[in-house]
């Protein structure tokens, strides 16, 4: 009898900048725990407002630029390229989004193409809303594209996307990237050491209280 993978919930947005930052340590935990992750691609505007956030410039001054300050810090730990105010942020993601869900329905690998597009915002400076550039990083990623985008324009694939949405907003979210496992959440890039314990540790899940 095979072991069963880890299974993991991921929430996150293309415009989340703490998803780009702490994307690629998760991608490598999935591969060292071999782990099952459920991508849940999010509108991260809508799950601020549930939540009581804001979109980043209308935060109080303090916090935009202790965000900075943060920002530079992660940079250098993760040794990642970052852009402090990328042009096109922030662009609707929800095209890059739905064409995700098609590929994860399809059972393709798309851990590629979640980076591609965080890294497309907050690195390379591209417009996450764009068609072409999407089959672009589409390609890139192994995945076809084209077909990607001409599927993502179903009202199923859209209904989808705002149930995931609202799925997040039931489940108390009001960020990006939240990671659950067995129904455990870890919020934020800098508690992926305490996901990679969880799942090293085998413990009893630490549940979210309700409100």
């Amino acid at each position: 009898m095979s072991k069963q993978k880890p299974p993991v919930e991921y929430y996150f947005s293309f415009i989340s900048l703490w998803s780009y930052v702490g994307s690629l340590v998760f991608q490598d935990l999935v591969r060292r725990r071999d782990v099952d992750v459920a991508y849940k691609p999010i509108d991260l505007l809508a799950v601020f407002a549930a939540g009581g956030g804001k979109p980043v410039r209308e935060r109080p001054v303090q916090r935009q630029a202790y965000r900075l300050v943060e920002m530079e810090r992660w940079k250098a730990i993760r040794n990642i390229p970052l852009v402090t105010w990328p042009k096109f942020y922030p662009a609707d993601p929800s095209l890059g989004h739905r064409m995700l869900l098609i590929a994860c329905d399809q059972g393709q690998d798309v851990g590629a193409f979640v980076h591609a597009g965080l890294k497309a915002v907050w690195a390379d400076e591209l417009n996450i809303a764009d068609p072409d550039t999407l089959i672009e990083l589409a390609n890139r990623s192994g995945l076809q594209g084209a077909q990607l985008l001409a599927a993502a324009e179903s009202e199923q694939v859209r209904q989808i996307e705002v149930d995931l949405t609202h799925e997040a907003i039931d489940r108390q979210l009001f960020g990006a990237p939240f990671y659950f496992y067995r129904d455990e959440p870890f919020w934020g890039q800098d508690r992926l050491d305490l996901l990679d314990a969880a799942i090293a540790e085998g413990r009893a899940a630490i549940p979210f209280p309700a409100v």
